[in-house]
């Protein structure tokens, strides 16, 4: 089935029809977006996180931000091109059990992700805060919300359930496997002790793929973003493709961050990187410890599923 959706307007949006004048955005959930851009209608990122620092700021001084080196230093050395074979072969089987969307959502409860620098909260608030933001904004793409809901559910791989992968095997920032780490790549130090830098056929630019080859050729560092995009695939979502281009490569941050890795992309992904990239600010800049109302949320994020995803899923 093809979806068609309208192309993004990267110059700014307007709110349910009116551009927005207040300072203050309350969203349906209950929690205040930080501040508007009163130019373009869209929230305007707030320059610090809930911990009182810089977002993504890998560098400052704090007992978080040691923990974040740790994970990133074992992440580099343990994520090889043969490792990802595996962790897909193992894990594209989709037999670990069958649940819908929303009790995944509900699985995260428990989960807290190691590798942000910026938020500690449990997973569940993470999601809504993201899809209520976007929903405000971007009120006619309803795909859009519902791909902000979904888009870490795959860090149920955390879990006992699902193999308890350690954190440097399912979160942080993602990068292609089969070609040279790229300098932009977070803690890149670390990759001095992976065993893919000394093999010749993996350390050049290109490596074992060719230019333009498209994304979905390339093997990316195993994680809960392309463990979620083979669920959605296999269960056979009728989500567009820029949704599942959001799924598997919101955390590969080298490329809609640092622009790295573009000699890869074909003209589809080109297009669909426009879309990523708004995601993304709604995904990094949303981050709040101010709480969602899930239950006034959840009828019309059901609705979503309902429309998108079969009633129960693989995993």
């Amino acid at each position: 089935m093809t979806i068609l959706i309208e192309q993004p307007d990267l110059a700014g949006v307007e709110v349910e029809g009116k551009k927005m004048e207040t300072n203050e955005l309350v969203l349906d959930g209950g929690f205040p977006m930080p501040k508007l851009d009163a130019h373009g209608g869209g929230f305007d990122a707030p320059e610090i996180n809930a911990f009182g620092q810089s977002f993504r700021d890998y560098n400052a001084e704090s007992e978080r931000q040691k923990t974040v080196e740790e994970f990133y230093r074992l992440n580099h050395i343990n994520q090889s091109f043969d490792f990802v074979k595996k962790m897909r072969e193992k894990y594209g089987k989709l037999d670990k059990t069958e649940m819908s969307i929303w009790e995944c959502c509900e699985l995260l409860n428990e989960v807290v992700d190691e590798s942000d620098p910026d938020l500690d909260e449990p997973q569940i608030e993470h999601l809504l805060q993201t899809a209520e933001a976007i929903r405000k904004d971007y009120p006619h793409q309803d795909w859009l919300h519902l791909t902000a809901l979904i888009h870490d559910l795959g860090k149920v791989l955390l879990l006992p359930s699902f193999g308890e992968l350690p954190q440097w095997a399912v979160v942080g920032d993602t990068f292609p496997l089969g070609c040279a780490f790229d300098q932009s790549i977070v803690h890149h130090k670390y990759f001095k002790d992976n065993s893919d830098t000394y093999n010749s056929s993996y350390n050049t630019k290109n490596g074992v793929y060719e230019q333009g080859c498209g994304l979905e050729n390339v093997v990316m560092s195993w994680g809960h973003d392309d463990y979620m995009y083979l669920v959605a695939k296999e269960n056979g979502t009728t989500l567009p493709s820029a949704a599942l281009f959001i799924v598997r490569y919101h955390s590969f941050y080298p490329l809609h961050k640092a622009g790295a890795y573009t000699h890869l992309m074909n003209e589809e992904d080109k297009e669909n990187l426009k879309w990523l990239q708004i995601f993304n600010k709604y995904d990094l800049y949303s981050k709040s410890k101010v709480r969602v109302d899930v239950e006034k949320v959840k009828p019309y994020y059901l609705s979503l599923i309902d429309k998108y995803f079969p009633a129960k899923l693989k995993w």
